[in-house]
């Protein structure tokens, strides 16, 4: 690929990175370090409201978006805090107990729905989950088949970029995604 002055430009594979609005400083610290990370590594990562726009339905446009990709990266970040809270509460089956959500988080349920279809088209999920927000649906460990990372927004930024859990995982997940790169570049196979 070239440009009109003739210098190179490298070619930036597309993936989703889905994560709900952030309404803190640290939190909008956090995307800003993925999508740099992701730019340094030859990823273009777009967002449905943020760098691509569509006047479909919102199922409509993620679902054309994530066609598009070649992997998605979910940031599931603190959304509504729960003082004091009870799952299952007032239960009547024998086989099921309440439990205690207090001090506690939930999400987008964006951070649910993106990574299901995703899931179902076959591309590389990574899910981020900050601490404290409840580990249910696609965000339980194993449900999407990798590991999944929770952050600390209290420590720093650089500790958690640097780190062994961070590297380990997020090389898997490119791995996966320039996998579905060259594959989406090849023709079929008849036999």
């Amino acid at each position: 690929m070239t440009t009109s002055a003739g210098s190179r430009t490298r070619f930036k594979a597309s993936v989703f990175l889905s994560y709900p609005k952030p309404f803190m400083q640290r939190q909008q610290a956090f995307i800003e370090r993925i999508c740099g990370y992701l730019d340094d590594r030859g990823f273009s990562p777009r967002t449905l409201g943020v760098t691509d726009y569509d006047l479909d339905a919102p199922l409509k446009a993620v679902r054309r978006l994530m066609l598009e990709s070649n992997g998605l990266i979910t940031v599931a970040f603190r959304r509504t805090y729960i003082e004091k809270g009870t799952g299952n509460h007032r239960t009547d089956l024998s086989d099921r107990q309440s439990y205690e959500v207090d001090g506690r988080w939930t999400t987008s349920p964006w951070s649910q729905i993106e990574p299901a279809m995703a899931y179902q088209l076959g591309l590389p999920i990574l899910i981020l989950r900050e601490e404290g927000v409840i580990p249910e649906g696609m965000l339980q460990r194993g449900v999407a088949g990798m590991y999944m990372p929770e952050f600390d927004l209290g420590t720093s930024l650089d500790d958690y970029f640097g780190s062994p859990e961070w590297n380990d995982v997020i090389f898997k997940w490119e791995a996966q995604v320039r996998t579905v790169v060259d594959r989406k570049g090849s023709p079929p196979k008849l036999y």
